[in-house]
């Protein structure tokens, strides 16, 4: 599929939007990713346009988010679901204690000191190794991922992206993040669109399928769920430009 397969904007969309891959570039490094001059100022015109029913739902922690995206977006589900703030500012997150990765957080931490372009991204409630600066390592970042979850929390998992490998809990997903978005104001009663890059994208994608609505993958990959496709983040942010202006027009 490719961009000639994208729906005609409805204004009764509620609007889902993973971050990295999907409306920035993924960079080498979580902190080096670029924010394009147009993104903060479209957010806004798609809440006005849809409603106030806009969602970032990122692998990224809220706050992350906010640095990068400022007060352009009100309802963020941060770190694949595991953390959520509502529309209205409530904010839900997991009764997790940073002591239960420690040793998770030492094994990790050991592996890439010894070996240059693998970083370790502390998210306080997961921890994620990176190896895009050194994809040869890839083998052997799975077999030290693997080993360190025996060190997790009973219910923990790995969960494997682009060029990464995270420890998060079983259960809260980017689906399970839609799910509950679409149970509250102001997304209740719309329809679900989702747009994302990666394979922990596919629960959103399930669940907006499910749902009737509309799921977009951005760039090339495997098998997916998502019902149409574009090829970067730039016919995407161009697609939500025509979004915003014709569902305001409608409105």
């Amino acid at each position: 599929m490719n961009s000639r397969t994208l729906p005609q904007p409805c204004p009764d969309w509620a609007l889902f939007l993973d971050f990295d891959g999907c409306v920035v570039d993924i960079a080498p490094t979580p902190e080096a990713v670029v924010v394009p001059d147009c993104l903060p100022s479209l957010l806004v015109a798609l809440r006005e346009a849809l409603g106030g029913a806009v969602a970032i739902v990122s692998g990224r922690p809220i706050e992350q988010i906010d640095g990068f995206l400022g007060s352009a977006v009100s309802a963020v589900a941060g770190l694949h679901g595991l953390e959520r703030r509502r529309a209205d500012g409530g904010v839900v997150r997991p009764p997790l204690q940073r002591h239960d990765l420690r040793a998770v957080r030492a094994l990790l931490a050991a592996f890439a000191a010894e070996r240059p372009g693998v970083l370790v991204e502390d998210k306080t409630y997961t921890v994620a190794l990176h190896y895009r600066l050194s994809p040869a390592l890839r083998d052997d970042c799975r077999d030290v991922v693997t080993a360190a979850l025996e060190h997790a929390p009973r219910g923990w998992q790995v969960v494997e992206g682009k060029s990464v490998l995270e420890i998060r809990p079983c259960g809260p997903t980017k689906g399970t993040a839609i799910e509950a978005f679409m149970g509250e104001a102001p997304f209740l009663g719309r329809t679900p669109v989702f747009c994302g890059d990666d394979i922990t994208d596919e629960d959103g994608f399930r669940v907006v399928n499910a749902r009737g609505g509309v799921s977009i993958r951005v760039g090339q990959g495997a098998a997916t769920q998502a019902a149409a496709q574009v090829d970067t983040v730039g016919e995407l942010l161009d697609w939500l430009k025509r979004v915003a202006a014709a569902t305001r027009a409608s409105g």
